[in-house]
């Protein structure tokens, strides 16, 4: 067994959830395998769970030890839970990174944010133009996707060839980006496929997936009978939708000004590479305010409930110097991601309040999905026919419901979720280790590890709010008897009258009263004895155990 040459294939994010993806190639003998990284993106935070960090990273500790071996990193599109991540960890990575030209345009802005050369960004040409990277040879096979050219990965190496399908979906006119190609894939498929590694976010719907070309002719009567100024949501990444956007907002005889970085990083990246030619001309935020509502149209970032985009600042007050008002209409043409439902449904009920009539994508009309379908992945099982077909990018229910599919169709499904390591080089694939993977959040200008406890003792305050005790003790090991207590995120009063913090003051005075030096003397003991003081006191009046801080200052003899 330790001279045979294992293809492992371990997703250390993006298997098992929606977002964050990153996931290892790698062929060799056991534990000398080269490897190679395809995609590595970013999920959002969240306030419940998560807050205050500002982007949440896969754990690449695993890889990081194995620096050696990693040839390259290939980002198959420019959405940022694929390539949201270069920025952030590549300054630890240090290896070069390939993508086709708008990704890397993406990729090497994320790098130039962070101080990294981006001349480590390497455009690739597509299929069938391979690249080199160790034992593998990866070539970069377009497909239809929500953002322009985006791309499957065929990736061969002497245990033969993987396809990696990214984020894709079957749409013969994507309006801006390339067609899907049924006979490239064909071409790609014809050598004999080990394994499709595949897109499983829109198993569970059973419909043929729709065009981007059924959206832009139900924009413009929409846009047309909108009296007020009109403002559209959608994912900024979605260049042919902004385009469509843009087109139903002339045709009404409105100006179009983009709000937010992200919405003018994107343009202006589709613009930069030639995708995007015939974008309409736009006009800045202050020139839009001087242009009369009804002949203004605004394209913002915050599709998602993001706090700090364009939508949820709009939703709360001015933004820009631009204000909503009772008449105008505002549009989300986009999908709400599991998890944003709380955020997004705040910031419609805040334009509700205001009188703004809120148009959703719910009824399908203002808003397409850029992932495969069923009955779409169904047509890429058959067109690829590989030996096994490994479900990613989807929750655990969405890869278990995606291998059953392959399995109907007379293929191997095999559900291999984060930090499962599976060989493909045998006659049957094979489960061979499974590594600990977790996340990394960035938190500022700090990358802090899942388990590190930051933000565990964040929302412990967060829920039981937060004590402050200062205490004195002299050179003879005695209390002074002005124990301070200040309290945050708690009631200031209970009973109606009593101040909580004197409360616990008078508990301590009593409680440190009676100690003896011994456990005056000793910090571990004292600040032991105070912790359990206050929270005694805490529950005892409102049912909380709150986090305390003790501050123990010992006075030195003159």
């Amino acid at each position: 067994m330790s001279g045979r040459n294992r293809l492992i294939y371990m997703p250390l994010g993006g298997a098992g959830e929606i977002g964050m993806n990153a996931y290892v190639y790698g062929y060799g003998p056991e534990g000398k395998e080269r490897l190679i990284l395809v995609d590595l993106g970013i999920a959002f935070p969240d306030m419940d769970s998560t807050p205050g960090v500002d982007v949440i990273l896969p754990d690449i500790a695993w890889l990081l030890q194995r620096l050696d071996r990693l040839e390259a990193v290939f980002i198959t599109h420019g959405h940022e839970d694929h390539v949201g991540g270069t920025g952030h960890l590549f300054g630890q990575i240090q290896k070069p990174i390939h993508a086709r030209k708008f990704t890397a345009n993406l990729a090497r802005r994320k790098l130039q944010e962070k101080g990294q050369d981006p001349k480590n960004v390497i455009t690739a040409a597509p299929f069938p133009a391979m690249i080199d990277a160790g034992p593998f040879q990866v070539g970069f096979l377009p497909v239809s996707h929500s953002i322009p050219e985006s791309a499957a990965l065929v990736i061969d190496c002497p245990a033969g060839r993987i396809i990696h399908s990214g984020d894709f979906k079957i749409d013969a006119s994507p309006i801006v980006g390339e067609p899907f190609d049924p006979d490239l894939w064909a071409e790609a498929a014809k050598p004999g496929v080990r394994a499709l590694v595949c897109d499983s976010t829109n198993v569970f719907s059973k419909h043929p997936g729709r065009s981007e070309a059924e959206v832009a002719p139900n924009l413009k009567p929409l846009v047309a009978a909108a009296k007020g100024m009109f403002v559209a949501t959608t994912f900024a990444s979605n260049v042919a939708r902004l385009r469509s956007l843009a087109e139903a907002g002339v045709a009404s005889g409105r100006s179009i000004c983009l709000m937010g970085r992200a919405m003018r990083r994107m343009t202006e990246a589709a613009v930069e590479e030639g995708i995007l030619t015939d974008f309409p001309k736009t006009v800045s935020p202050e020139e839009a305010a001087d242009i009369p509502r009804e002949s203004l149209m605004l394209i913002v970032t915050g599709s998602q409930g993001e706090r700090r985009a364009a939508s949820a600042q709009l939703s709360r007050g001015k933004y820009f110097g631009m204000e909503l008002k009772e008449g105008d209409t505002f549009l989300f043409s986009s999908k709400t991601i599991p998890g944003n439902e709380k955020e997004v449904a705040h910031i419609m009920n805040n334009l509700s309040e205001m009188g703004v009539d809120v148009v959703t994508a719910d009824d399908g009309l203002y808003h397409v999905s850029g992932h495969a379908n069923r009955p779409d992945l169904e047509t890429v099982h058959k067109l690829v026919n590989p030996q096994v077909v490994i479900p990613m990018h989807g929750e655990h229910r969405h890869l278990r419901e995606h291998a059953k599919l392959a399995e109907s169709l007379g293929r191997t499904g095999l559900v291999v979720p984060n930090g499962t390591m599976v060989d493909l080089a045998g006659n049957a694939p094979k489960i061979v280790d499974h590594v600990e993977t977790g996340r990394t959040y960035v938190d500022g200008s700090a990358l802090v590890g899942q388990f590190d406890g930051v933000v565990r003792d964040r929302i412990r305050m967060a829920l039981n709010g937060h004590v402050v005790v200062a205490v004195m003790v002299d050179d003879d090991d005695d209390i002074l008897e002005d124990t301070w207590v200040d309290i945050r995120g708690l009631p200031e009063v209970v009973r109606g009258s009593a101040p909580l913090a004197e409360m616990m003051e008078e508990h301590l005075a009593g409680q440190l009263a009676r100690i003896d030096t011994r456990t005056a003397g000793d910090d571990e003991k004292l600040e032991d004895l105070i912790i359990k003081g206050v929270r005694k006191v805490a529950q005892d009046e409102i049912g909380k155990r709150p986090e305390v801080t003790v501050l123990i200052t010992r006075l030195a003899a003159e």
